[in-house]
This record gives C-alpha cells, sequence and structure tokens, in this order.
C-alpha cells in the first residue's frame, strides 16, 4: 500500500532527491583526487588507500538491495532521512580522522548511508510523479547523478589543493542537515510491498566479497601463496557459491537467479560489472599518475581527467538515442572495445615526461567508449524483466556495478604493486602501465559479454527513453 504524496509537492520531492544523491555520487569518487594528500596526511600505504574507496563501494554495493527492502517495509521517508543523517554522522567521522583505519571504518559506515539513500530516492520520485511525468523526472535525477560524477575528481582536487582533504567531507554536513529538515515539510510517507528481509543472504553476499577483495588487496604484500591470503580467497569463493545456493532456493531472494535465465540481463550484467572495474580501477590511479608520477596539483590532476569524464553529457545522451534504433549490442560491445584500445593506449606511452596532449586522445576515446555503453547496458537489464520487477532488476544492476568496481581496484593494485610503488615518479610509472593493462583487458571482457546481448533493441528503449538519455557513471 502507498500513501498519496500532496501533488504540490513533486518538484520538491525531485530537488531533495538529486541533492541527496548528489552527495552520495560525490563521494564515491571525489576522494579519487585526493589520494596523495591523504597518502602524505595519514601515512596510508597503498593497502590502505584502495580500502579508503573499496570501503565505501562494498558496504554500498551489499547494503543497497536491503536499503529498498528496508524503506518498502518501515517507510521511504523515514528510511531516506535515517540514510541522510547516518550519511552526513560518518563524514563527520571521515573529516575527523585521526588515522587511515579510522577514516576505512567512517567510509563504510558511509557506503551504508548510501546504500539507503540512492534506491529511496528513486522511489520516492515514482511515488510523486504521475507515470506520464516520471521518466522525464528520473532523467532530471539521472543528470544530477552523473553531474557529480563528471564533478567528482575535479571537486576533490578544487577542495583538497584550496583548503584541506577533510573538507570534502565536511561539506556534506551543512548540505546534508538542511536536506534531513526539509523532508518532513516536503515529502509524504509511502511504503512498498513488505516481503522479508533475505538476512543470511545479505551475510552471504557481503562476507564473500570481503574475502575476495581483502584476498587481491594483501596478495602482493602477505604473499600469493600465503595462509592468509589461500583463507581469504576460499572463503570468499565458498560464501559466494553459498549465497548463490541460498538464493536458489529462498522464498523472498536478494537476487531471483531466475532474472539471469534472460541472455540480455545476465549479459548486460555482466558488462556493468566488467566495465566498473576497469573503470574504477583506472579512476584509483590515473588521478594518482597526474600527481605522483607527473608533479601536478589535486586540482591540476582533477582538470587533466575532464577530456575522460565529460564525454559523459556529450556520448551518453547520443547512445541514448541509438538504443532505440539499433540496440544494445553494438553500443556495449563496440563501446568497451573503444575503451580498450583508449586504455592500451595510455598504457604504452604513459611515463613521467610525457606530454599532457599526447594523453588527451586515449583519454577521450576511453570516455567516449565507457560513455557509449554505460546506458545501453543499463537497458538491457531493465528491458529483460517485467515493469513490476524494473527496481529489483534495477538494484541488482548497480549492486553488481559497485562490486565490479571494488573487485576491479584490487586487481588494478596487485598489479601495480608487483612492479610499481611510490618511491619515485619512475616506479610510480613502472607499476601504472601493468595496471592499465589489466583495466583494458576487463574492459574487452566486457565488451565480449556485450557480444551476447539480443541483437535487435530491447523494449525498454521505447518504455522509458528519457531516463537513460543522460546516462549515469556513479
Amino acid at each position: 500500500m502507498h500513501a498519496s504524496n500532496d501533488p504540490g509537492r513533486p518538484g520538491w520531492v525531485l530537488a531533495l532527491a538529486a541533492i541527496a544523491s548528489f552527495m552520495v555520487a560525490l563521494d564515491a569518487l571525489v576522494v579519487t583526487t585526493a589520494l596523495g594528500s591523504i597518502r602524505h596526511g595519514l601515512g596510508a600505504s597503498l593497502a590502505a588507500l584502495e580500502w579508503t574507496v573499496n570501503a565505501y563501494n562494498l558496504s554500498f554495493a551489499v547494503l543497497l538491495m536491503t536499503g529498498a527492502a528496508l524503506g518498502d517495509r518501515y517507510g521511504r521517508r523515514r528510511m531516506f532521512s535515517a540514510g541522510l543523517a547516518l550519511f552526513v554522522a560518518a563524514s563527520v567521522g571521515c573529516a575527523l580522522a585521526g588515522g587511515i583505519g579510522w577514516l576505512i571504518a567512517a567510509r563504510a559506515v558511509q557506503g551504508a548511508g548510501a546504500a539507503l539513500v540512492m534506491p529511496l530516492a528513486m522511489a520516492l520520485l515514482g511515488v510523486a510523479f504521475p507515470r506520464e511525468q516520471r521518466a522525464r523526472a528520473l532523467g532530471i535525477f539521472g543528470g544530477v547523478t552523473g553531474l557529480a560524477v563528471l564533478g567528482g575528481p575535479l571537486v576533490g582536487g578544487a577542495i583538497t589543493e584550496g583548503l584541506a582533504w577533510q573538507w570534502i567531507f565536511w561539506l556534506n554536513m551543512p548540505i546534508g542537515i538542511a536536506t534531513i529538515a526539509l523532508v518532513p515539510g516536503h515529502i509524504a510517507e509511502s511504503h512498498g510491498p513488505r516481503q522479508p528481509l533475505d538476512g543470511p543472504g545479505l551475510l552471504l553476499l557481503a562476507g564473500g566479497a570481503f574475502g575476495l577483495v581483502w584476498g587481491l588487496a594483501r596478495g602482493n604484500s602477505a604473499g600469493w601463496a600465503s595462509m592468509e591470503v589461500d583463507l581469504a580467497l576460499g572463503a570468499g569463493l565458498l560464501l559466494g557459491t553459498a549465497f548463490i545456493a541460498r538464493e536458489r532456493r529462498a522464498a523472498a531472494p536478494m537476487v531471483p537467479l531466475r532474472f539471469f535465465h534472460s541472455p540480455a540481463f545476465a549479459a548486460g550484467n555482466a558488462a556493468g560489472f566488467l566495465f566498473s572495474a576497469s573503470l574504477y580501477g583506472t579512476l584509483f590511479f590515473m588521478a594518482q599518475f597526474f600527481q605522483t608520477a607527473q608533479g601536478h596539483g589535486p586540482l591540476g590532476a582533477g582538470l587533466r581527467l575532464l577530456p575522460w569524464t565529460a564525454t559523459l553529457f556529450i556520448v551518453a545522451p547520443l547512445a541514448g538515442n541509438l538504443v532505440q534504433r539499433i540496440g544494445e549490442r553494438p553500443l556495449v560491445a563496440g563501446g568497451l572495445l573503444l575503451q580498450t584500445v583508449g586504455l592500451a593506449w595510455i598504457a604504452l606511452i604513459a611515463a613521467p615526461d610525457t606530454a599532457y596532449l599526447k594523453l588527451v586522445a586515449p583519454l577521450v576515446m576511453a570516455g567516449a567508449g565507457i560513455s557509449m555503453a554505460m546506458p545501453a547496458a543499463q537497458n538491457a537489464v531493465i528491458g529483460a524483466v517485467a515493469p513490476a520487477e524494473i527496481g529489483k532488476a534495477s538494484g541488482v544492476y548497480n549492486t553488481l556495478r559497485y562490486l565490479g568496481g571494488a573487485l576491479g581496484i584490487a586487481l588494478l593494485v596487485a598489479a601495480f604493486a608487483a612492479l610499481g610503488g611510490y618511491t619515485s615518479p619512475q616506479a610510480f610509472s613502472s607499476g601504472f602501465a601493468p595496471a592499465l593493462w589489466v583495466a583494458a583487458a576487463l574492459s574487452l571482457a566486457g565488451s565480449l559479454a556485450g557480444l551476447f546481448l539480443p541483437a535487435h533493441p530491447s523494449a525498454a528503449a521505447a518504455r522509458l527513453p528519457s531516463t537513460f538519455k543522460q546516462g549515469e557513471m556513479s
């Protein structure tokens, strides 16, 4: 049963949901250009920097679908506000962090808050807007989220260089508190179907993902044949297998495995997982390359990433229109192949003395490729399920994307640490190139997954066109 919103409030619902989603999406990537300053300020190791990003991604990914279920059961507005409060409190914890362990723990709590905010923001929009206006509202919402991704590295660099990296998190406090204060007066409460929470499934998924990422993160330092790494990777695989077995027989599964019987759903999610692994891993190192290897400041690094990230608002809308005419397969497979070439090009030429102009073309190529693939892959996933199941399908897609991002960072860090380090610009470049080759390989695997998508345009292209025209890189 759904409680109706005041029909005069949908504009407020859109504004508050967009502001909240902007904060959440921004904090997923805003630290990338601050990693150098965090490393120096807190004496963080490479593995610790990795967990600064992955703690957020992992908790967000494994709790995303639980967040939506909690809103359906206990009230979407109530849990949306609770998620914002948790996010703000964790942001304060990040800003006050006196050590890297504290920062990592606070980032994990941030991700938990974000897992409540993001799915419930979309659910509240679905209640506030009538069907004929919903697609436009979701398109605006997606555009604001995309803007956060575009601006994340740049905003992080500007704040870090102009103030200090802690201010990346302090800024969430006034914005979050103001948003929380406005929610009760402008958003009505609503509920969804009260399905049982899949607690065992959640624990198995979280444990499996943590074990795999931990094992990959510790492989170089502890030794790939060490008991610690073997146990972590083995436990991750075992728990992941147990999760799949659990979902097969659960009455109300977190991830309905029957969705994967559809080639479009399976291939779209595989491509999303792989291109997220490539994208997040590359972004983790690219911002550091401009600072550690080439000597630019955080703001300079953010500006130099713009040829890559700015393609989102140029290419993604074009790709959203093309989906309706040519289908998802050429855009996903072709786009990720284009990104593969761009990343391999950078891996070949990146060095401390490489002129920036030589990097612009491959950055644009990689950015254009991922901007083609993203809306098409999501479109394929959404179009593979019944309209009533779109919310759960989107939750599965985004969960796998964030898990892919965490595993991608772990894989690239392992490749970097095997041959490079932070002792000199040349040492960083020596590790950066192998890491980029891994990212290119992940992108190529995503391109191959895209070949398994149906050849014809999906029904979703006609059903929800404007939702995807903005693209989404969060």
